[in-house]
């Protein structure tokens, strides 16, 4: 069952042609949508389903600063002032709230971690504190009378509402004049002497010499069909959502899961780090490149085998323009749960807060988080196609961050300053022989 969220309306008409074509309607790609609409440029916003169907909706809703990699940390900081800005100007709520995180563990790795991570917190002026044991196991009452090491709070990071965010910033744009194509898939590109000149799609061309693919986990299969290689690999996690419960706290991370209290009161609910990776031709096809973090995380990670291989992003299955593609045979991308993990996280929150337990389960789900080899998201121009900025990779940690990733991918799109260094995020890095760091969070 596929998780709740606000759907809008589609424009009937596709424009013949546009400033810039936006490929994908998650967090960074409406995001970026609504920055280049407000430039006053005309854009065309597209999406295979409807508007945040994927990862955006499916995410804790975190929008956090605390523990990121220092490489993201300035569009980390950009994002934190966009949500509020963002908020004020399309004059509908995103469920952004300061509202804090908290952090309980009794991992002394973990801890010393996060102590270590207050190096990077100095360097860009994040406000966070370490918390005692006693500090923790207040913060962090557990049921069951475990005890904490202690913890981390991040005062000034908080959340933003899933089922809300990606539809409504797409409204935003549209306000500045963008148009909205939902179910309406991106076939391919249309290439003139190297440059991009227009998008095919399944309801007709647009004509466009700027176009941001914000596909997230479709991105590499979308760009391998114009001989750009992206390194990518998905893997799915599972999530289920509470009815309104009891407040035990608005964002909270423990080794058990984690849980982020939503707008009505029910709770979001996940482990944090495990994964289950597919098998997949595209996931064979960049072993090399994802060896580093596959040994980093191997306890983490489960390795299977599903439908993923046969069908979806990562199949390899080629098409042609003039015929139905994979995007729309899977307008959306809809993993089922794993029921295994899903009774092991009832058990756990039983366990530690019977109060959240009681009020039953109301949705369940499973996501696909498209990750990059070193955990770092791809916002960059593809030097073989002219005109072409990928804006994906996120690596599970998108959504806070994804206005300030937007905003990045709309400023490569329309040429000119950016609002920050777009070094670290450049798609050469996976191909110039730069080594390879994966992030720690």
């Amino acid at each position: 069952m596929s998780p709740l969220i606000h759907h809008i309306s589609s424009d009937e008409t596709l424009p013949a042609s546009a400033d810039v074509v936006v490929i994908g309607g998650g967090i960074v790609g409406t995001s970026a949508a609504y920055f280049l609409a407000r430039r006053g440029l005309s854009v065309a916003l597209l999406e295979k389903g409807y508007v945040g169907c994927e990862q955006s909706s499916r995410n804790w809703g975190w929008c956090r600063r605390q523990n990121r990699d220092a490489r993201e940390m300035p569009i980390a900081n950009l994002a934190m002032r966009l949500w509020e800005e963002m908020t004020a100007e399309i004059g509908q709520d995103l469920g952004f709230r300061r509202c804090g995180l908290t952090y309980a563990t009794n991992d002394p790795q973990q801890l010393a971690d996060w102590d270590k991570w207050r190096d990077v917190a100095r360097q860009f002026d994040v406000r966070t504190r370490i918390l005692t044991a006693t500090e923790a196991a207040g913060a962090v009452p557990a049921a069951d009378g475990r005890t904490w090491l202690g913890g981390v709070h991040a005062a000034e990071d908080g959340k933003a509402e899933p089922a809300l965010a990606a539809p409504r910033i797409a409204e935003g744009a549209r306000k500045h004049g963008a148009t909205i194509h939902q179910n309406c898939a991106a076939r391919g590109l249309d290439i003139t002497n190297g440059q991009v000149s227009g998008v095919v799609t399944e309801k007709g061309l647009i004509r466009t010499s700027a176009v941001i693919c914000a596909a997230g986990a479709w991105a590499s299969a979308f760009l391998r069909m114009h001989s750009v290689s992206m390194p990518q690999a998905s893997a799915r996690q599972t999530s289920l959502r509470t009815g309104p419960a009891p407040d035990f706290g608005e964002a909270v991370y423990t080794p058990d899961f984690a849980m982020t209290r939503r707008l009505d009161g029910s709770y979001t609910i996940a482990v944090s780090g495990r994964a289950t990776l597919e098998i997949t031709p595209q996931g064979l096809r960049y072993l090399r490149p994802f060896l580093p973090m596959f040994l980093k995380r191997l306890k983490a990670v489960e390795i299977g085998i599903g439908r993923s291989f046969f069908d979806g992003p990562e199949s390899m299955r080629g098409w042609r323009l003039d015929q139905p593609t994979p995007f729309e045979r899977i307008r959306v991308l809809d993993p089922a749960p794993d029921q295994r993990m899903l009774t092991k996280i009832k058990t756990r929150v039983a366990t530690m807060f019977p109060g959240v337990a009681d009020v039953g389960v109301v949705s369940t789900w499973g996501s696909y988080i498209d990750s990059t080899p070193d955990a770092v998201p791809v916002i960059s121009h593809v030097n073989r196609v002219g005109g072409v900025v990928i804006a994906a990779g996120c690596s599970g940690h998108g959504f806070g961050a994804g206005p300030g990733f937007g905003h990045l991918a709309a400023d490569l799109a329309a040429g000119g300053a950016t609002c920050v260094d777009p070094t670290p995020f450049r798609l050469s890095r996976f191909a110039d022989r730069s080594k390879i760091e994966v992030g720690d969070f």
